[in-house]
């Protein structure tokens, strides 16, 4: 099994306290007073923030098995980098809010890959047999 250093867990509970503090400054005052004319998406994406800083707090308590959520973090973020902003900004199209967004982004895509413990992340999430698909025992009826 693939140990993961003290330090190393106190890195991955900063960044779950850096996604706790930064989407509740930011996610939470905007949620708790929506303004009148949301659009739709807008409080969907708003939602889907407030989500995972609630279960950051989770990250806290259980920095390994919460792993998936900085994943997530990292996925989404530079989906968001190479499917978004780098076609407006190669087209000179980008605006505040993007500039923005790029800011939040970047920060996330530079510290997560080297807080995350990837040899963890290897042994346990591609190396490691997956769950079995039927109940133990039972054989397949053709």
């Amino acid at each position: 099994m693939h140990d993961v250093s003290t330090l190393r867990l106190y890195l991955l509970r900063g960044a779950y306290l850096l996604l706790i503090v930064g989407l509740g400054a930011t996610i939470w005052p905007l949620l708790l007073s929506p303004p009148p004319d949301l659009e739709h998406m807008r409080g969907v994406v708003w939602s889907l923030l407030a989500a995972v800083s609630i279960l950051a707090v989770l990250g806290l308590r259980y920095p390994l098995q919460m792993l998936p959520l900085l994943l997530f973090e990292l996925v989404w973020k530079s989906v968001w980098m190479l499917a978004i902003w780098l076609p407006r900004w190669s087209a000179g199209t980008l605006n505040a809010a993007m500039d923005g967004t790029f800011v939040d982004c970047a920060v996330g895509l530079v510290l997560f890959p080297f807080l995350i413990p990837w040899g963890y992340v290897w042994a346990h999430y591609v190396r490691r047999p997956g769950d079995r698909w039927r109940r133990a025992g039972t054989a397949k009826s053709d």
